[in-house]
């Protein structure tokens, strides 16, 4: 396959753009809205009621289910990571679960990353600034600039706030 593409398109930077496009085929499909400067150097998937922000990179992010999905600016997944945006209905007319879904949406701000394999779970917050480590469990309120881990995810340190807002200042 590299070796087609190489033939094909010459150019490495091409190249790279269109293994980019064919990695994120379905996202540009799916989305919402997406904004400027999308990367996806894994194949990556997204839901119908996803919103992805300006200069986002998806590294085999995996979005599933209707609810709400907004990803901020410099938003960066780390590989094989997922938001699920509904859950089973438990407390319906069945058990386990009944067939119906609660949809609950999830707000991730900008310039937050999460590492490899990490979960997000439905009605999800994840503050401005914040790094989730790789492997957690995401539910409920992250804060700002936190820096969280573990199942279920807790914060266990904060960013330097004043170090962040320099590097943000000459980000815009």
């Amino acid at each position: 396959m590299i070796k087609i593409l190489s033939c094909l398109i010459p150019i490495k930077t091409l190249r790279i753009k269109f293994r980019e496009y064919c990695n994120g085929i379905q996202v540009f499909f799916t989305a919402k809205s997406i904004g400027k400067n999308l990367c996806c150097s894994k194949f990556s998937t997204v839901n119908k009621n996803t919103i992805i922000k300006d200069n986002v990179k998806l590294n085999g992010l995996h979005i599933s289910g209707n609810g709400n999905v907004i990803l901020g600016n410099y938003f960066v997944a780390g590989f094989d990571s997922q938001i699920i945006s509904d859950t089973h209905n438990y407390e319906g007319n069945d058990i386990p679960y009944d067939n119906s879904v609660i949809n609950k949406d999830i707000i991730i701000e900008d310039f937050v990353w999460i590492g490899a394999r990490v979960i997000i779970l439905p009605g999800t917050k994840i503050g401005e600034g914040a790094i989730i480590q790789a492997g957690a469990v995401v539910h409920g309120k992250i804060p700002p600039y936190a820096i969280a881990g573990g199942n279920p995810a807790k914060v266990f340190k904060y960013r330097n706030i004043e170090h962040f807002l320099k590097l943000k200042a000459k980000k815009l």
